[in-house]
């Protein structure tokens, strides 16, 4: 369906059972998208921090970095589903 985007494709995997999805707006850089996803999981599993928690601490963390500054490398990243929760 033409404008379906990003939506389509996160309520296809809550949908299939997951309670949350990370998905970007636009195409992302490889290496801060690994940074971002590192942090991300470290302080969701280890930090125990809810998942939007979790992604603003990530998001943090690539900003903090002098070469993924701009926010072409950390800001297309949503959360969609359970934002609360593990």
């Amino acid at each position: 369906i033409p404008g379906e985007g990003i939506n389509g494709l996160a309520r296809a995997f809550l949908y299939a059972g997951a309670h949350s999805v990370i998905g970007t707006l636009w195409n992302v850089d490889d290496s801060s998208s690994n940074e971002l996803m590192r942090g991300f999981y470290q302080a969701f599993l280890t930090q125990h921090l809810a998942a939007a928690a979790a992604l603003r601490a990530a998001q943090l963390r690539v900003l903090s970095d002098a070469d993924h500054r701009a926010p072409y490398y950390w800001a297309g990243f949503v959360l969609e589903g359970n934002w609360r929760g593990h």
